[in-house]
């Protein structure tokens, strides 16, 4: 079977663990996982050893602002500073890296599963909202613990051979991506009004200026990103996309629909994840300054997935994810309405969904199940 791996690559993970466990380590096998950059290695029966490791090796591209190199070495510093300079035991423990960054070798978190496959199999039930709550938790626990360390976590990128003062964390959520979703939403009839602009402008100001909000997230805090056993804790993965930026960028996924599902719930995992970041970030605790980093931060991802609306258009009718596109902005204007922020945008968010309706009758739906997963 192939792997993707050359014998070289074989070696390199053996000398890794080799000198990880103080130990010989011999690969039995590789299993190859959903994504080919990432598999399980099997090791051979020695004493002390666990039975399996994860194998992370890099893209042939990155994505955003990061190349695949500095993808895999945002994700080889964040896997050394969350145990070694927050004392945190979220995210699997990192056995070896090549020197490149190239290559990381990490724990198997088995037999936990993602969060994702459990929403798939089950839905939204009273376990999963326990686990959704439980991954709320653990990102608000990270972002608190995170507070006032940015420099050590750029000390560690930099001795990776990253540029952190070019690569901007802060940068992350409003790239310009938005802009794209602003055009689109203009040629199918929906300009940004100039209230909905002052709007924005503010929500991006808000997000490249966190102040007492910056702290590190992974950067895609979605379900398929949180390991869990069901009642057996849970472990966040992937910090490829790592870095300090505005904490309530974590929270998004809780309230508006990320790219798998058509709706979301959100109520007490918002609480559970403010709850954990208001032990550090006092802030947090102010409704008007928690809802207006928390509906900024939400009504930019709909402005980054309104990019997709000339593609969508040209979509067939029944096509889900002309569904979860209405359903992303009536969530995005619920966030912000919810804590009476940002009203240009909201309106904005409203006229839209409208507009859509209209223009496809087949998402005029009144309620869909939350974690309903999109088809495609």
């Amino acid at each position: 079977m192939s792997t993707g791996f050359d014998p070289h690559t074989f070696a390199d993970i053996e000398a890794l663990l080799t000198d990880s466990f103080g130990t010989r380590v011999t690969i039995e096998r590789i299993e190859p996982l959903d994504r080919p950059w990432v598999m399980r290695a099997h090791l051979t029966d020695e004493s002390g050893l666990p039975d399996t490791v994860i194998v992370k090796c890099a893209r042939t591209r990155g994505y955003s602002l990061r190349s695949a190199g500095e993808l895999m070495r945002c994700e080889h510093a964040a896997l050394a500073f969350i145990p070694e300079d927050l004392h945190q035991d979220v995210a699997p423990r990192l056995f070896g890296a090549s020197p490149d960054s190239r290559l990381l070798v990490m724990e198997d978190l088995l037999p936990r599963v993602e969060l994702t496959e459990w929403l798939r199999r089950d839905g939204h039930t009273p376990a999963t909202e326990i686990e959704l709550t439980a991954f709320a938790s653990s990102l608000g626990e990270l972002a608190a613990a995170s507070v006032g360390h940015a420099a050590l976590f750029d000390a560690r990128r930099t001795a990776l051979g990253s540029d952190a003062a070019r690569l901007s964390d802060v940068k992350h959520p409003h790239t310009g991506l938005w802009r794209s979703g602003v055009t689109h939403a203009n040629s199918l009839g929906s300009p940004l009004s100039n209230a909905a602009v002052r709007d924005l402008d503010a929500a991006v100001a808000e997000l490249a200026a966190p102040g007492p909000f910056l702290a590190l997230t992974n950067g895609d805090a979605e379900a398929h990103n949180f390991m869990t056993g069901l009642n057996d804790g849970g472990w966040l993965i992937d910090f490829e996309g790592a870095g300090f930026r505005h904490a309530l960028t974590a929270a998004t996924s809780f309230v508006v629909p990320g790219p798998s599902w058509l709706e979301v719930s959100g109520p007490g995992q918002i609480e559970a994840f403010r709850t954990a970041v208001a032990r550090t970030i006092p802030e947090a605790e102010d409704d008007r300054r928690f809802g207006f980093g928390l509906a900024s931060a939400s009504l930019m991802w709909v402005l980054i997935r309104a990019e997709r609306l000339e593609m969508l258009d040209s979509r067939t009718p029944g096509d889900d994810s002309r569904y979860q596109m209405v359903a992303l902005l009536d969530a995005g204007a619920r966030v912000a309405e919810a804590y009476r922020v940002l009203p240009g945008l909201v309106a904005w968010c409203r006229q839209t969904a409208a507009l859509l309706r209209r223009r496809w009758p087949d998402t005029d739906i009144d309620a869909v199940a939350p974690y309903t997963w999109r088809r495609r």
